[in-house]
């Protein structure tokens, strides 16, 4: 009798432990704004029309459908 108990015990302890019981959730302490975060991604880069160098897309320059790394290049350009 204990054991048929025990036995029922160990099945429903089972079945809770399969499909009841949630899985622990992976918590972020350390978030950081989106602005710190998006420094990390790389960014799409594009070639400077005049002197060749790359630089990422957010701090080029665009004029005339060319990308420029720096208004120096830019007015060297015109």
């Amino acid at each position: 009798m204990i054991l048929k108990l025990l036995l029922i015990v160990g099945v429903i302890a089972a079945v809770y432990m399969i499909f009841f019981k949630q899985k622990p959730t992976i918590s972020n302490h350390s978030k950081k704004p989106e602005n710190e975060n998006r420094h990390n991604e790389a960014n799409d880069m594009v070639e400077c029309s005049t002197c060749g160098v790359y630089c990422e897309i957010d701090e080029a320059i665009l004029s005339d459908a060319k990308y420029y790394c720096s208004s120096e290049c830019l007015t060297k350009a015109l």
